[in-house]
């Protein structure tokens, strides 16, 4: 634990190192072990919303299937915030790999999770990965960097 970081916090922080090893390593059950099977997410998949484990595992697939070999994956600065029952977390995080087309990608996108604890267990039930747009041209911008 940081200084003035509670137990929680400091469990939650541990979650998404885990979560950031299994999103590398391309692991699809190992990503799905931080997700309450009601997971609410917003992804920069489509559609706008996934709603449910079942539905929401389909885009760890997806998304996998994209790349070959390990991704680089950075979840540097998070904040954290919990109490006993509830927390949010929020940060800049990097993805960069190669997909399956040979194109090499390195695009750094904005990740909130909101938790909840259930039984002892810190699962994330909401989860919303964004990227800013250009509203002149309607395009995602990708090549930000923090």
């Amino acid at each position: 634990m940081t200084i003035g970081e509670n137990k929680n916090e400091a469990a939650i922080r541990k979650l998404i190192e885990e979560f950031a090893k299994a999103l590398g390593a391309k692991d699809v059950d190992g990503c799905m072990s931080v997700f309450a099977p009601e997971i609410v997410s917003f992804d920069i998949l489509p559609p706008l919303q996934a709603v449910g484990a079942d539905a929401f595992v389909r885009h760890w697939h997806e998304f996998f299937e994209s790349y070959q070999g390990p991704l680089h994956v950075e979840f540097p600065n998070v904040s954290v915030s919990a109490d006993d029952n509830v927390a949010f977390s929020y940060c800049l995080h990097r993805i960069a790999g190669t997909l399956k087309n040979g194109h090499k990608t390195d695009f750094w996108l904005r990740w909130t999770a909101g938790w909840h604890k259930t039984n002892g267990r810190w699962l994330i039930v909401h989860e919303q990965v964004s990227v800013p747009a250009d509203l002149a041209s309607g395009r995602a911008l990708l090549d930000l960097k923090p």
